[in-house]
């Protein structure tokens, strides 16, 4: 058994002391939610975590990239977050064409989503050996809601791919000027960019047309 899934059968066994069943259909994803333990301080959204993985020289297709992610656990607090990320793999410490992603508990990390259809990302392409300490400064800053757009954010994602790595923040309304403006400058406070880094955006009609993730971008300065 390695690392990750120790992690996950850790992770599904404290599920199952805090949790009831979501029978009201709103969740496609998952049978449960987990809950704060007693004391613990409450997130204001419960996240959960994916991983996927692939060989670069195959296609990718929305079904087999959605066969080949995985649900790795999910976070209800801030003791519980903390708790499960010390267990996980750092970002930089991964090989190949790896992600990890960080998404609000029911939204799928994926372009056709309900809830990121109509959205897009932000991208921030990282020279080897930042990607960890660039995720963690941003999941720290989405889970603390230091964006301040309300139910825009939709999750994060670091992708470690050979040449570089690159970090994406997706948000819910791609065509909202003022909320897509506000999140850039966030992100550029959270992770003390300098002035001149180049950011990207893109929309999640823009990767299903082309089929990719990080190709034909709009440059913001």
């Amino acid at each position: 058994m390695n690392q990750l899934d120790r992690v996950i059968d850790e992770e599904e066994e404290e599920e199952s002391q805090c949790c009831h069943d979501n029978s009201d259909g709103t969740n496609n994803n998952r049978r449960k939610t987990v809950c704060p333990a007693a004391g613990e301080h409450p997130l204001q959204y419960n996240y959960t975590f994916w991983y996927s993985r692939r060989t670069p020289s195959r296609p990718a297709s929305s079904q087999s990239y959605e066969q080949n992610i995985r649900q790795i656990g999910t976070v209800a607090s801030v003791e519980q977050f903390w708790r499960f990320y010390s267990h996980l793999v750092r970002p930089g410490d991964l090989s190949g064409h790896s992600d990890f992603h960080l998404f609000k508990e029911g939204i799928k990390p994926m372009w056709e989503d309900d809830s990121n259809r109509s959205g897009g990302k932000w991208i921030i392409r990282l020279r080897k050996g930042l990607a960890s300490r660039f995720w963690e400064n941003i999941v720290l800053a989405m889970l603390g809601e230091q964006f301040m757009v309300g139910e825009e954010i939709c999750g994060a994602v670091v992708s470690i791919r050979f040449q570089e790595d690159i970090l994406s923040i997706w948000n819910r309304t791609s065509s909202d000027q003022t909320t897509t403006s506000r999140i850039r400058d966030t992100l550029r406070r959270v992770l003390n960019l300098p002035a001149n880094t180049i950011m990207e955006y893109k929309t999640h009609n823009d990767s299903l047309r082309d089929n990719s993730s990080f190709r034909n971008t709009k440059i913001s300065l």
